[in-house]
């Protein structure tokens, strides 16, 4: 009996390590390995690169708030908005009087900053965080409520700035998986381009 334990506890902890090297390291180093000889761009966060500068990744969004840009969805990611390591939504559900009010304020926020669309109704994505928290696509209706004030921001045609969203516009996966989704740091980079700010 006891020479019938000790071959099990063997067994077992031959098992344990044996699939140990191969989960725990050989599997991880074979990915890793196919990921940055096959897509390296997508293996290292799919990042966008300015004039040798990193500005971000076209997979997390960045918060905007001055008027000359397109806007992203908002963040409930704690304890800072958009903070990719704490990936994740507020969790509230739509009768929540806290989500309401902050729906409210989100809604005042972008009809003061666009007072000529104080009577055009305000897309969802808008004023709602992803489950992420770090959507960096806003709906094509998200951003033709903004192209307005975009456009007289910089002073330029909306139809012009239309053009760069359309650009900036991926469609559906496959071609019916998921919703059209604009890119939007991309299309302020694009913006950016057309129009360099003062910071610059």
């Amino acid at each position: 009996m006891l020479k019938e334990i000790w071959t099990q506890l063997r067994l077992s902890f031959l098992f344990v390590v044996v699939f140990t090297v191969i989960t725990g390291f050989a599997y991880p180093l074979i990915v890793t390995l196919l990921g940055q000889a096959l897509f390296p761009r997508q293996a290292n966060g799919s990042l966008i690169v300015v004039n040798g500068k990193k500005v971000g990744s076209e997979l997390i969004g960045q918060p905007f708030d001055d008027p000359k840009y397109f806007w992203v969805r908002p963040s409930a990611t704690t304890p800072y908005a958009y903070n990719a390591a704490s990936s994740g939504g507020s969790n509230s559900g739509p009768t929540n009087p806290d989500f309401i009010n902050t729906v409210k304020s989100r809604i005042d926020a972008l009809k003061k900053a666009d007072p000529d669309m104080a009577d055009a109704p305000v897309p969802m994505d808008l004023v709602t965080a992803s489950g992420s928290g770090l959507d960096p696509h806003i709906s094509p209706a998200g951003a033709e409520y903004q192209v307005a004030r975009v456009a007289k921001a910089r002073k330029l045609d909306p139809q012009k700035v239309r053009e760069l969203v359309a650009q900036n516009t991926q469609g559906r996966f496959l071609g019916f998986i998921g919703d059209p989704g604009v890119n939007v740091l991309k299309l302020n980079l694009a913006l950016d381009a057309l129009t360099p700010t003062p910071s610059q």
